[in-house]
């Protein structure tokens, strides 16, 4: 990832295309969220009885209405929004923990957080940290309640060893993808609070740890032999949260099969792609969840996240005059890299492949993940970015006009063609951006411009943001999986506001520009954003 902090400056994004930095009017009126989009005290939003999942109600630090209005471009002009403006709102999306879960993990929370928190998503009533990377991006105007999340994750680490997938118990033998070293350092680069960096460097350190004492994985090539990292959940047992679904599953294989099963799918939701065919390839049916193997793969986006990780871990010592451990994050860094080059690179196709362990041999399948190391800037050879764009070409990837596609298999799964994610946009988009490569930096903008203009015609539509679209007919909310799409996910938001932010004043959504009712669409952005963070 490129250096300078990408964080969302959501008040300078309110302005774009506006011209000027006078107070913005109500947003437009929409069916079922007047209420909500009015200035004022208004209508209260409505909550989960008290310690219905373990929490209460709690104002997230630095966003009540009392906080200070900012301008991000230090202009002495009134800014667009201030916190006052959307103070009700704001201040409604925390959630601290019931007394008795703080106290002793009971309710199945696992214990740890204290610090108020945002959740994710409407589907998500305890805090899940899949899309916290995005989320942080979104809320650094806000840097107490960052700081207060950075927290509960690194409290976490300290009493388990790494984050879990969820604060829940059973989440407990499931890692996240390790993002949190880039998590701390989008905030101190923000906040410039290098004293809460240097309390929690060596936790940060602990979850590179868990990756190698329990996701590691040696991987041989031309006589030499690699070390790499896999996600591998090795518990049997049906996921707590989908028991039947896997007592279901498990039914249609022999009795001596269930066990491994279950251990795959919990290495699947360790990954976050749960679930897609990219698990299943080198299986019996390479479409069938039945297959699923994912802890037999080596995967790009998790080593390209490691590697991003070693680096960021040498800056921090460095940063606090610790040479020693910057020298042995430096190593560790370089050693990644040359067993990404020997063993996931492919020179003739130009990106970078899953390994299959017991096969031997590459997954050739297109995936955007192939090319997270451009994004992670875990690659030496310049020339590697004029050919991961041919491979897109080659790939037929850029004829896709609504967004890239997760993979070209249709099997019903939601990390599956014909479905889009967010994330997945903002991987590939940003690590052609980061090239200086004119041509590069052109089809990122392009990739950019065909994801927003999907955003924006589903929302004029259904007046929505989406977890996921549906990229094969125009674009269209997505679909597929274990549960019905989600509204408003914040990394969805997130993603359309970084673009935005980004490319602004280039967008357009077709026959008309982005910002023909700016009013409306930033402000509901901006809602839907916030909104995005509630449970319902």
């Amino acid at each position: 990832m490129q250096r300078r902090t990408w964080g969302l400056h959501l008040l300078l994004l309110l302005g774009l295309g506006l011209g000027s930095w006078e107070a913005l009017p109500p947003p437009c009126e929409r069916p079922g969220t007047t209420a909500l989009q009015r200035a004022g005290p208004g209508p209260q939003l409505q909550h989960p009885p008290a310690g219905a999942a373990g929490f209460h109600p709690r104002t997230l630090p630095g966003c009540g209405a009392g906080a200070a209005a900012l301008d991000p471009r230090g202009l002495e002009r009134q800014p667009p929004v201030s916190a006052e403006d959307l103070g009700p709102q704001a201040a409604s999306l925390g959630r601290a923990a019931a007394p008795a879960v703080e106290e002793a993990g009971k309710e199945g929370e696992a214990r740890g957080p204290q610090p108020p928190r945002a959740v994710l998503s409407h589907l998500l009533g305890s805090p899940v940290h899949r899309a916290r990377r995005t989320l942080c991006r979104v809320l650094l105007l806000m840097p107490g309640t960052v700081k207060g999340m950075l927290q509960n994750f690194l409290d976490l680490v300290q009493t388990y060893g790494h984050v879990p997938n969820g604060a829940r118990v059973y989440y407990l033998q499931r890692s996240q993808p390790p993002l949190l070293s880039l998590m701390m350092e989008r905030y101190v680069t923000q906040a410039n609070d290098t004293a809460f960096l240097r309390d929690n460097l060596e936790t940060l350190a602990l979850e590179l740890d868990f990756w190698t004492k329990n996701r590691s994985i040696s991987v041989s090539s031309g006589g030499k032999s690699y070390v790499l990292n896999r996600y591998h959940v090795p518990y049997g047992g049906p996921r707590p949260e989908s028991y039947s679904k896997d007592a279901e599953l498990a039914a249609t294989l022999s009795e001596g099969d269930h066990e491994a099963l279950w251990a795959e799918l919990k290495a699947g939701a360790e990954s976050g792609w749960d679930f897609s065919s990219r698990w299943f390839v080198g299986g019996p049916n390479p479409d069938s969840l039945s297959s699923i193997r994912t802890s037999k793969l080596v995967p790009v986006d998790l080593n390209a996240f490691l590697c991003q990780a070693e680096e960021l871990m040498s800056n921090f010592y460095s940063r606090l005059g610790n040479d020693s451990q910057a020298e042995k994050y430096r190593n560790l860094r370089a050693q990644r890299m040359a067993a990404m080059k020997d063993i996931l690179w492919d020179e003739e196709k130009g990106a970078w492949f899953d390994y299959d362990l017991e096969n031997g041999k590459k997954n050739l399948e297109f995936y955007p993940s192939n090319l997270a190391p451009l994004w992670a800037g875990c690659f030496s050879d310049p020339g590697d970015v004029d050919k991961a764009l041919k491979y897109l070409e080659d790939s037929q990837i850029l004829t896709y006009h609504y967004g890239i596609p997760t993979s070209l298999r249709k099997t019903g799964q939601q990390w599956d063609f014909p479905n889009a994610w967010a994330p997945l946009q903002d991987l590939v988009i940003r690590g052609l951006a980061k090239s200086p490569s004119a041509r590069a930096q052109e089809v990122a903008f392009q990739l950019a411009q065909n994801w927003i203009r999907t955003n924006f015609d589903v929302y004029s539509r259904r007046s929505a943001m989406y977890e996921k679209y549906d990229i094969s007919n125009g674009g269209q909310p997505g679909g597929g999986g274990e549960y019905e799409v989600q509204e408003g996910f914040g990394w969805t938001n997130g993603v359309v506001l970084m673009l935005l932010d980004r490319y602004g004043d280039r967008l357009s959504s077709g026959t008309q520009t982005v910002f023909l009712e700016p009013h409306c669409l930033t402000a509901a952005l901006l809602l839907g954003l916030m909104l995005s963070l509630l449970p319902q």
